[in-house]
């Protein structure tokens, strides 16, 4: 299953031009919206797109095409309501298993995975396995992609056409370390019966790969097993990806006998219009799921009593949001999580002993694991620099994971009960994979860090779901480079640093931009404990608002206007007494740290006196 989350792509319409549309979903349910952010919807009848409207919570044609003026009234942004997008969501699952034959609807679909992390089904994540590829045309829209074009994408040696990285073949021997030798038959390109309309609302698949039948193809061939099913179906379809209705690319079963062979799982995706659409993200994304039975790491909103989206690991594997990294072009490496999952690492460093540790970029046959005090949770450790496989990537540097084989990566609460599979923790603390904020940005990764990066009381931190201490501490990290050196065990001794300034700084009177005092940190570590005194000279120091902002440039309030009439504010606030500063846990203590005192009413004034900070 391939998700897309608000990239802009075009679409085609029966009875208009090319249309490009930003798309946020997957196969199972989409919401598309024009340039200018109004919500739209494919109106059959007139064979465009028009804007959409909502009527009880579900989006209605406008009647008018996103090529004419807005309708007025309309607002931007519209969205169905949650029983809606679970009802068509369901709707689509039960369409396309009554299509396919109906018997793996569950197993394709679910996130908690109940073999052992992976999807239910036969594996095929190791040995000389043959896919058959089939091209198609429709009777209105043809490629000039060739079956010599598509061959060398899928099977070429040192294949770097269009600025991909590598052919399909090349990516999963690399990312299984060799396990895996994937190759591809191409046959085609037939033309089918009907314009590509007709088959947003009907599957291909079968008129395909019965074409390639008629046309003489041997499909014993492609039973590697010799178990009497087809290894690997792979169809594209001629012209640009359509993210619509069976046209989606998506991973599904259809049961298709042909003498004493079967079909199983297939793929199907887009051929492009010419040899420089050929990309390998979206192939090598659902062909994890056909081969290894991979499930996917992002959160459909749908499933798992759940239905809040969220990012899942974002960008940062192929089986997430990945295979869309530079533009598909770059797909991100299968993450240590699932490569280990699939038997793919022969070397194993256990984290439990404390030591040194070095991280090498590109090394995929080896994980880094630290075990808790239960079999099914640990945490994983690799070094993603952005170079080579990961050079797409949205951060660089050390990539740390907690890991629990029965979470379920719908699930982004991050409680006991409800957690990710495979959580990246992210180094800035925000969380923005799980509130779905992005799919990645460049503060995940760890970088160069010195002191404690990773503990029980950090942020994020390295206790278990539950709440117990892993006892996992992680320290001194390098600079994202080709190895990335880091400490495990025991926390070192704990730095202490501290600064005073003295302003004496008249405030603007009802200003909100305040007046700002910085101290300089030049001592390296994390924060663990922090203290912030403040000597504020003022008649009514419910005007006053005070905030500080860290190195990182987070920002937490102090003192958010209140005590009223009271005169002056002097006190200090401290990270262990009171959650103002909680925040500030974890944060480097290195840098330049800012207090901004505003004054946010009239008639009363003060002088910003003096303020310290401490840091541990």
């Amino acid at each position: 299953m391939s998700a897309i989350f608000g990239e802009v792509l075009t679409f085609g319409q029966s009875k208009g031009p090319e249309i490009a549309l930003k798309v946020f979903g997957d196969e199972h349910y989409a919401r598309y919206e024009n340039m200018d952010g109004y919500s739209a919807v494919y109106d059959d009848e007139l064979g465009v797109f028009c804007y959409a409207r909502l009527s009880t919570g579900s989006f209605r044609s406008t009647g008018i095409p996103l090529s004419e003026t807005v309708p007025a009234g309309l607002v931007r942004h519209l969205q169905e309501s949650q029983d809606t997008i679970v009802a068509r969501a369901s709707a689509r699952k039960l369409r396309r298993a009554a299509m396919s034959g109906g018997q793996r609807e569950a197993e394709v679909v679910r996130t908690l995975g109940p073999n052992q992390g992976l999807l239910e089904g036969r594996s095929l994540s190791s040995g000389a396995v043959k896919g058959l590829t089939i091209l198609v045309n429709f009777q209105d829209v043809a490629s000039t992609v060739s079956r010599a074009d598509v061959d060398d994408m899928l099977n070429g040696v040192n294949y770097t056409r269009n600025g991909n990285i590598c052919s399909a073949r090349e990516y999963f021997e690399r990312m299984s370390s060799g396990k895996l030798k994937y190759t591809n038959i191409v046959v085609g390109p037939y033309t089918l019966s009907r314009n590509r309309e007709f088959y947003f609302n009907n599957l291909l698949v079968e008129e395909a790969l019965q074409l390639a039948v008629a046309d003489g193809l041997d499909i014993t061939q492609f039973d590697s097993r010799n178990e009497g099913i087809v290894d690997a179906l792979n169809v594209l379809y001629a012209g640009q990806t359509q993210y619509r209705g069976e046209l989606w690319p998506h991973n599904w079963h259809i049961d298709l006998h042909f003498g004493t062979v079967r079909t199983d799982l297939y793929l199907l995706t887009s051929l492009g219009r010419t040899p420089a659409d050929l990309t390998i993200g979206t192939f090598c994304h659902e062909n994890g799921h056909l081969l290894c039975r991979f499930p996917d790491m992002y959160d459909y909103g749908e499933r798992d009593g759940d239905s809040v989206k969220s990012a899942g690991i974002g960008g940062y594997c192929l089986m997430g949001s990945g295979n869309h990294n530079d533009g598909g072009r770059s797909p991100s490496p299968v993450c240590a999580y699932l490569r280990d999952l699939a038997g793919w690492c022969d070397n194993e460093i256990d984290l439990a002993t404390s030591a040194t540790h070095e991280a090498r970029s590109g090394d995929y046959n080896t994980v880094m694991k630290y075990r808790t005090s239960k079999p099914n949770e640990y945490f994983l450790v690799e070094n993603r620099t952005r170079m080579g496989f990961d050079r797409g990537l949205p951060s660089s540097g050390l990539a740390v994971y907690h890991c629990d084989i029965m979470g379920s990566n719908e699930l982004q609460q991050g409680t006991a009960l409800k957690h990710y599979q495979c959580a990246l923790l992210q180094a800035d603390g925000r969380r923005d994979l799980e509130l779905d904020v992005n799919a990645g940005d460049g503060n995940d990764l760890y970088g160069a860090i010195g002191g404690i990066a990773l503990s029980a009381t950090s942020v994020p931190n390295s206790r278990e779901w539950d709440g117990r201490d892993s006892q996992l501490v992680i320290s001194d990290i390098t600079a994202p480079a080709e190895k990335i050196k880091f400490k495990v065990g025991a926390a070192p001794v704990v730095s202490v640093a501290s600064g005073q300034k003295n302003p004496m700084a008249t405030i603007p009177d009802n200003k909100t931009a305040g007046i700002s005092s910085a101290i300089v940190i030049a001592q390296s570590g994390t924060v663990t404990q922090i203290k912030v005194g403040v000597n504020i000279q003022h008649t009514f120091i419910g005007d006053l608002r005070v905030a500080l902002t860290s190195p990182t440039g987070r920002s937490v309030i102090l003192h958010p206007q209140l005590g009223g009439s009271a005169d002056n504010l002097i006190t200090t606030f401290d990270s262990a007494v009171s959650g103002v500063l909680s925040g500030m846990v974890g944060q480097p203590m290195m840098g330049t740290w800012t207090l901004n005192v505003s004054d946010r009413a009239r008639a009363d004034v003060g002088i910003l006196r003096s303020w310290n900070i401490e840091l541990k």
